[in-house]
């Protein structure tokens, strides 16, 4: 299997001379293709920054990041910008739709900042709208459409562009349980049904219990690493406690 994201010796330091801050101390990873993996640790880990450096909201100080092949420490700022729009999705905390347009509109904004053919518009949008369930809400607004729906809208907001990497940041951190729970098992369908690559930084062990594998950093660099192969999802959750405990980082109840 191809791999999606390769991270080869990175290192991202703050502060000056005399007082640097190590947010990422020499990491290297892996994600391959179709693979929805967690990053985890406690608050200062390196984990959020990781994900600022793979997103390209933060320039790395040293080391590489290849997404589908590409080296993008090597890009310039105007092609970080073009690379990000045609292979990178994002999936925010708060989802980031806008009001004044229609779920379809909020769906279609990516094509259209990327210029897609007009004619192929309406179909992608309905195609990736069926996909997830929500083809009969496509000319309502965000306000007129419940919590779900809006995950869902998000959701096939990421995927639209057929996106090599999806990149989520506490997606879960706002919401209730059930919302929470909507959610992944949204992402869940995403990466079983249409091969969607993600990466999820989380703080919550139930919302890293639906991935595939779980890496743990401490002081910028992983810790352990943990797969869940063919175990039950609670058995996993239990599993990604222990290492937490071990971490000393939070944890959170299964629900």
């Amino acid at each position: 299997m191809s791999k999606t994201l390769e991270i080869k010796n990175l290192k991202k330091y703050y502060g000056t001379k005399n007082n640097i801050t190590k947010a990422v101390n020499d990491l290297s990873l892996e994600v391959e293709e179709g693979e929805f993996v967690a990053i985890m640790g406690a608050s200062g880990s390196g984990k959020t920054t990781l994900l600022n450096c793979i997103s390209t909201i933060d320039e790395v100080t040293s080391g590489h990041i290849f997404i589908d092949r590409k080296d993008i420490t090597e890009l310039k700022e105007k092609e970080l910008a073009s690379f990000r729009r045609e292979n990178l999705g994002f999936i925010f905390q708060d989802f980031n739709l806008l009001d004044t347009l229609t779920i379809s509109e909020n769906i279609s904004l990516a094509l259209i900042i990327n210029k897609e053919d007009v004619n192929k518009v309406d179909k992608k949008v309905s195609d990736i709208a069926e996909k997830l369930g929500i083809e009969e809400i496509l000319n309502k607004y965000p306000y007129e459409v419940s919590g779900g729906q809006k995950q869902r809208c998000a959701c096939a907001r990421a995927l639209i562009n057929k996106p090599k990497l999806i990149l989520a940041d506490e997606p879960t951190g706002a919401l209730d349980s059930k919302s929470s729970r909507m959610l992944l098992e949204t992402m869940d369908e995403m990466n079983e049904k249409l091969n969607a690559t993600i990466l999820m930084v989380t703080h919550d062990s139930f919302s890293a219990s639906f991935c595939k594998r779980v890496l743990f950093l401490k002081d910028g660099k992983i810790f352990n690493e943990i797969r869940r192969g063919e175990k039950p999802r609670k058995e996993f959750f239990n599993e990604i406690l222990d290492v937490l405990t071990l971490l000393g980082g939070d944890v959170a109840s299964v629900k």
